[in-house]
């Protein structure tokens, strides 16, 4: 059966060289596979600019682009088909002729902490006055700030392994702030000594789901990963990004949200806060989003929602969710939001 190895049809997949990175790249194409068995997948690695300036704190360097960069340049030189991401590090805004083609099914999208051996079986609440807590995230730091005041918040840089390694092989960090769904891709459940409620920290755009970004004309590959599309993540993730995007946040300000779906009703609650928390705008709006699926493939099929392509969605469902996010963003600047993220961002700049 030698040959018929060599006649299957071969799709080139790129990916970030990182431990996690490599992983959710796999369970995408595990999941490709199991739908394509007649395919072959070839999974190509590259450093990225953000996996080589680690000594820089992420909200300094200000790229959006910072992970996703010299994968889009391979895609459009055609030497890879498709790029597997976690939505989160995709700017709400992709280049012309990219796409986001698909969005899986969400892992837990909340923060989790992870505490040093010697601090094992605390909570936050539980650790003692002026212990330190690393993170790199803004949004974390601000939101933490303000609801344990008695911590104190250092950043914290590098991938995963590299931020485990330094909390556990030194005394300077009591507990560090990471994603819930990338502990758990890396297999390090066991680690999590607490998941922050909705109530004690909200999440960021787009956390806990992956993303397969592909060429918006390669119709092919783009019917082909959207087997893959999980219509309520997706829906979910277009009200977050365009929630984002009306309000220009980036990773250079404290932006969070949480997303529910019950009932048909689609559940946003976004915010805003300033660098230490003191300052913050929370609201929640709902929306539709149970509409049928039209059977007319119609010729605006192609449409992009906040970069993200969903076929096999609603229209009216897709639209009702843009929709939400960048009215929930309209209720927060008319309550003041931009003066306290401009605040933010002029502050985090002279950091």
């Amino acid at each position: 059966m030698e040959g018929a190895e060599e006649n299957k049809h071969v799709i080139r997949v790129g990916t970030r060289k990182s431990q996690l990175a490599r992983i959710q790249t796999d369970s995408v194409v595990e999941m490709l596979s199991k739908r394509f068995p007649s395919t072959h997948f070839d999974i190509v690695a590259m450093s990225t600019t953000g996996d080589k300036i680690l000594d820089t704190a992420l909200s300094k360097i200000g790229e959006k682009s910072l992970f996703t960069k010299e994968l889009e340049n391979a895609l459009e030189r055609n030497e890879v088909d498709l790029v597997v991401h976690s939505l989160k590090d995709l700017p709400t805004s992709l280049p012309p002729g990219f796409t986001i083609g698909a969005v899986c099914k969400r892992e837990n999208p909340y923060d989790a902490v992870v505490f040093h051996p010697k601090r094992y079986g605390n909570t936050l609440s539980t650790l003692p006055e002026k212990s330190v807590i690393g993170t790199s995230s803004l949004r974390r730091a601000a939101q933490l700030k303000k609801k344990f005041p008695h911590l104190e918040f250092k950043d914290i840089r590098g991938n995963l392994n590299t931020r485990m390694k330094k909390l556990d092989e030194k005394e300077d960090f009591s507990a560090i702030i990471l994603a819930a769904a990338g502990l758990r891709r890396m297999g390090w459940k066991n680690r999590i000594g607490q998941i922050l409620t909705s109530d004690e920290c909200l999440y960021a755009v787009g956390q806990g789901a992956l993303a397969i970004e592909v060429r918006a004309k390669d119709q092919d590959i783009l019917s082909m990963v959207s087997a893959l599309q999980d219509p309520e993540t997706v829906l979910r993730c277009i009200a977050e990004r365009a929630f984002m995007k009306r309000l220009e946040g980036g990773c250079s300000v404290p932006v969070a949200v949480n997303t529910v779906v019950k009932d048909s009703q689609l559940y946003l609650t976004g915010a805003v806060y300033s660098l230490d928390g003191s300052d913050s705008l929370k609201e929640t709006m709902q929306s539709c989003i149970n509409f049928p699926q039209q059977e007319v493939e119609g010729p605006n099929d192609d449409v992009q929602h906040v970069g993200i392509t969903a076929l096999g969605v609603s229209h009216q469902a897709l639209e009702s969710a843009e929709c939400l996010g960048t009215g929930l963003a309209d209720l927060l600047l008319s309550k003041g939001a931009k003066e306290i993220l401009t605040v933010a961002r002029q502050l985090n700049d002279s950091r």
